[in-house]
């Protein structure tokens, strides 16, 4: 299975756009990111994917970079560019929807790490040490975009991210837990003209909006939520946002990785 996966990441590597190595390098770009992919699909470190014995016989011909060239090369602008693209070819929507979804997903380690990146803060339901995974998630599956942040960094501040970085194809209404419910990120959208934000207020119904001036996105978010009808159009919003649950599951659950 890992195989065929990987057959099918070289078919569409070979589809993108790429640019001259320079003659100073050993391996293009396009070897970089085959090997660093053979890695992520086997679920080990990129050193592994750098010994032949852990490829099949009739790849075993080719060259592999060594683990230091991988790290240098790895960081560069033009693989960073080219893992982007084929991203984004990859996860994209195949059409244009309306209906999206924002959260983080918990990603823990042990407590006894010595990650120094890795940040504490809070998880699903307790306190804990790791990283946190924020993505934009269309109805279809697609992920618009996504990051993967410390523990401790606030998802309003990678929600704003997130937004800023979304493609023309995310349109619609992005639906969203009440953490989100900021100014900051309803102006966002609204700068957009063509995205909503809907959240629940973040200190519950009913209260008062205060003093200050409100985005018109987070009005509107608040008549969607708090409309008198017992089962409008928002809430229905919000209660397809538990979907974004199951995708997370899928995720850091398959079997492949």
């Amino acid at each position: 299975m890992e195989h065929q996966l990987w057959k099918a990441i070289v078919a569409v590597l070979a589809g993108l756009d790429k640019p001259v190595t320079p003659a100073r390098f050993d391996f293009t770009d396009e070897d970089v990111v085959m090997v660093y992919y053979w890695a992520v699909i086997h679920d080990r470190p990129t050193s592994w994917a750098c010994q032949k014995r852990n490829w099949p016989i009739h790849l075993r011909r080719r060259p592999l970079p060594s683990q230091p060239t991988m790290s240098v090369r790895l960081r560069s602008p033009s693989v960073g560019a080219l893992l982007d693209a084929l991203q984004r070819r990859v996860v994209a929507s195949k059409a244009p929807g309306l209906f999206w979804m924002i959260d983080g997903k918990s990603l823990p380690i042990g407590g006894c790490s010595k990650d120094r990146p890795a940040g504490y803060g809070r998880a699903a339901g307790c306190k804990a040490k790791g990283y946190k995974l924020h993505a934009l998630v269309g109805s279809d599956g697609s992920i618009a975009c996504w990051r993967v942040a410390p523990m401790n960094t606030d998802e309003r501040v990678m929600a704003r991210r997130l937004l800023k970085a979304a493609a023309e194809a995310v349109l619609g209404y992005v639906a969203a837990d009440s953490n989100y419910d900021s100014n900051d990120l309803h102006r966002i959208c609204d700068a957009r003209e063509d995205l909503q934000l809907v959240t629940p207020r973040r200190y519950g119904p009913g209260r008062s909006t205060g003093h200050r001036k409100q985005a018109a996105g987070r009005l509107r978010s608040i008549e969607m939520t708090e409309a008198p009808r017992p089962w409008s159009f928002g809430e229905r919003l919000l209660a397809e946002r538990a979907e974004i649950e199951r995708q997370f599951g899928n995720l850091v659950n398959w079997g492949g990785g």
